[in-house]
C-alpha cells in the first residue's frame, strides 16, 4: 500500500477506514498473503487506523542520516490476510 490519504476537508467521515478495508479485500480476493506499508512516527492517526484494521508493527527504520540524528523513525506495518475464510 503506497500513499493513501484523504483530503483534510473530508477527514472524519470514515473514508480512510473504507479505503483501507477495500485495499485489504482487493488483495485478499487476488490471493495475496499480506499487505505491507510504512508510516512515520508523527502520523499517529494513521497508526491508529492501520492498527484498528488489523495491521501490526513489524519494524522501524530511519529515512536518512539526518533522520537517525533526529531520532525520526519510520514504522513498518503488515496485515496478514490468511486464506480469506
Amino acid at each position: 500500500l503506497k500513499r493513501m490519504s484523504v483530503s483534510r476537508e473530508q477527514r472524519g467521515r470514515g473514508l480512510a477506514r473504507a479505503l483501507c478495508r477495500e485495499v485489504l479485500a482487493f488483495a485478499r480476493a487476488r490471493g495475496y498473503g499480506a499487505v505491507v506499508l510504512s508510516t512515520s512516527m508523527v502520523q499517529v492517526a494513521a497508526q491508529r487506523l492501520y492498527e484498528g484494521q488489523g495491521f501490526r508493527k513489524v519494524g522501524t527504520s530511519y529515512p536518512s542520516l539526518l533522520g537517525t540524528l533526529l531520532n525520526f523513525q519510520i514504522f513498518h506495518y503488515r496485515c496478514d490476510l490468511g486464506d480469506g475464510t
